[in-house]
């Protein structure tokens, strides 16, 4: 119960930050179709890691999620429908495995459930370098790699570095026979609906006006907000009856300590400059040393 229970929250809130995103589709919205509120105010959403992420074994990244499709479907399929519902524009696809299938060459899970049985219309993309890990050592067989990835149904790939050597051998496979005129038709079909409801050949770029609220005392106040609600206490004392929280009113001296004490790189973690996280003062901010001595 205490399983299902938490399928349940993250559930609500996956589809929570679709509509967070996107807007609020009418009620009559076609199922699967991705949707947009607002091509200034709103942007596409992305549902990831598809699927089965959070469940590998032993909790390895980019591991194994070994299960049944029963238990595939009633535990990491479950925030998708309604993601569907919700008109999700894009679903990323997972580095992970599910029972030693990579999910960037499951044609099962891209096409036949995630396209097929969900009713997803809008466009499947890869991790960053996610089809390079079809092959050993990565990335070595790439013609292999795409094939695999596109014939499966992907049908954007994130290429950081090698995008000619992408676009020559993906050539190659459609003359050959390898991919058929069919799965790219469907890939382009995919990512111009996408497009076309962005607004993105209307309005090419973003809206100048809305930069000077960009970092704005709100929107502070809103990442402070975040933070607290976010932060998970693991232990408050040695026992209930002497709580090390909350902190007595007249207390003078408090010690932070440890490498994460004064290191807003280390509070902020990947995605925030670089995206494997970086060390130091790598932005404006208040580290949990100088935070704490602001808060006091």
């Amino acid at each position: 119960m205490r399983a299902t229970a938490r399928t349940q929250r993250s559930c609500a809130s996956l589809t929570t930050i679709v509509t967070g995103l996107q807007g609020n589709p009418p009620a009559d919205h076609p199922h699967g179709y991705p949707f947009l509120s607002s091509v200034r105010e709103n942007v596409l959403a992305c549902a990831k890691h598809f699927v089965g992420d959070g469940g590998t074994d032993k909790g390895i990244n980019e591991g194994n999620t070994i299960c049944s499709p029963e238990d595939l479907e009633g535990i990491h399929l479950r925030p998708y429908p309604e993601c569907m519902a919700q008109g999700v524009a894009t679903v990323m696809a997972s580095y992970s495995r599910w029972n030693g299938e990579p999910l960037h060459a499951s044609h099962y899970l891209m096409t036949d459930v995630l396209k097929g049985k969900l009713g997803f219309k809008g466009f499947v993309v890869s991790d960053w370098e996610g089809i390079d890990r079809l092959c050993e050592p990565q990335g070595s067989d790439y013609r292999y790699c795409i094939a695999q990835s596109v014939n499966a149904g992907m049908d954007m790939i994130m290429i950081p570095h090698r995008f000619e050597k992408f676009l020559e051998d993906l050539v190659f496979l459609v003359e050959a026979g390898e991919i058929p005129m069919s799965r790219i038709d469907d890939a382009v079909e995919r990512i111009l609906r996408v497009k076309f409801i962005s607004g993105v050949f209307e309005h090419p770029f973003s809206d100048p006006s809305l930069l000077d609220i960009i970092g704005c005392k709100e929107h502070r106040l809103l990442a402070r907000e975040a933070v607290r609600k976010s932060l998970v206490l693991l232990k408050n004392g040695k026992n209930k009856k002497e709580p090390f929280l909350p902190l007595a009113k007249n207390v003078k001296r408090i010690l932070v300590a440890g490498t994460h004490a004064d290191n807003i790189g280390y509070q902020c973690g990947g995605w925030t400059i670089a995206w494997n996280g970086d060390i130091g003062r790598i932005t404006i901010g208040l580290s949990k040393q100088n935070m704490l001595g602001h808060e006091l």
